[in-house]
């Protein structure tokens, strides 16, 4: 088969290097190079640096609009076009190039979490299930009928960033089958996605970082956890503005105002919530590194509880 590929961050990576096992990617499309870090210099994307280590041809238009991408992308004669987090809409016209079509590595259990973020969003909602879904592309945001899943358990204890990492393996996996499937001249059959059970993930904004003390602790503990590694999870505590990298909800009555320290020992700082008690196990001090709530103190004694 000749295969394009098309996506640009970490959690795409994985998937590329399943669909160039056999030296069937013949491009791979990824966005642009952007400014990044402190010296804002032009950055490669994950998936183009593990391309360019291949030695795979990299193509980075900024969209499809012109007749001279799409024209490119027609030369290359694709019998496929797997995307996954690329980063642009595919009009129609893109998506009926391939022989095959676009087939896309989606990290949830669609129709739930269609969007940009549903990793974060399923941890945030206390989902207890999620997976990953091959599907075959169509004009809508992630409407496409579905060809291959499979599910895993959400831990307790998952990050956004855990979850992610294990969900990025499952899509290589996932997307491996599928091309098996096809390689064998079976083409894995679509089923549509149902109408009930939609829900968007929409994209994450760092002002929903900062978490509201009024609301219940359970529900500020899902985001502390999908915030992490970004944009991080941040909350002004006993005066101080601190990011939360780990916390856990304690199911306990009070009496206090949302957002007072009620004690705070070498197990967390125990923060009163609209309802319940979030406990801080692990923070960040502005311009510090994660650090346990036990070294914390060391530098807060007159917050520790006696």
């Amino acid at each position: 088969m000749r295969i394009v590929f098309a996506g640009t961050p970490d959690f795409a990576v994985p998937c590329l290097r399943a669909a160039a096992q056999r030296g069937e990617v013949v491009a791979v499309y990824t966005q642009p190079d952007r400014p990044a870090g402190r010296g804002r210099e032009l950055t490669p994307s994950p998936v183009k640096r593990e391309a360019l280590l291949r030695g795979i041809e990299v193509v980075q238009p900024e969209n499809f609009r012109t007749a001279l991408s799409k024209q490119a992308l027609r030369a290359l004669q694709p019998d496929l076009m797997v995307v996954v987090a690329y980063g642009l809409i595919l009009p129609q016209s893109v998506l009926d190039i391939p022989t095959y079509g676009c087939w896309n590595v989606h990290a949830s259990l669609l129709p739930r979490w269609r969007g940009a973020a549903p990793i974060q969003r399923a941890i945030e909602a206390g989902d207890a299930r999620t997976g990953v879904c091959l599907m075959q592309m169509e004009k809508g945001l992630d409407t496409g009928p579905v060809l291959l899943s499979q599910a895993i358990d959400i831990h307790d204890n998952d990050t956004g960033g855990q979850l992610h990492d294990r969900l990025a393996e499952l899509g290589a996996s996932v997307l491996a089958d599928g091309l098996g499937l096809l390689r064998a001249g079976i083409r894995p059959v679509p089923q549509p996605q149902p109408e009930e059970g939609v829900t968007y993930a929409h994209k994450l904004d760092k002002a929903e970082a900062k978490l509201d003390w009024s609301q219940p602790a359970h529900a500020l503990a899902n985001r502390v956890r999908a915030f992490n590694p970004w944009p991080m999870a941040e909350a002004v505590v006993a005066g101080e503005r601190l990011r939360l990298h780990g916390a856990i909800a304690l199911d306990e009555a009070h009496a206090a105002a949302p957002g007072t320290l009620l004690r705070a020992t070498r197990e967390g700082l125990d923060v009163a919530c609209g309802e319940g008690v979030l406990r801080v196990r692990v923070l960040q001090r502005d311009g510090g590194k994660a650090i346990t709530a036990a070294d914390y103190l060391n530098g807060r004694p007159d917050l520790r509880t006696p």
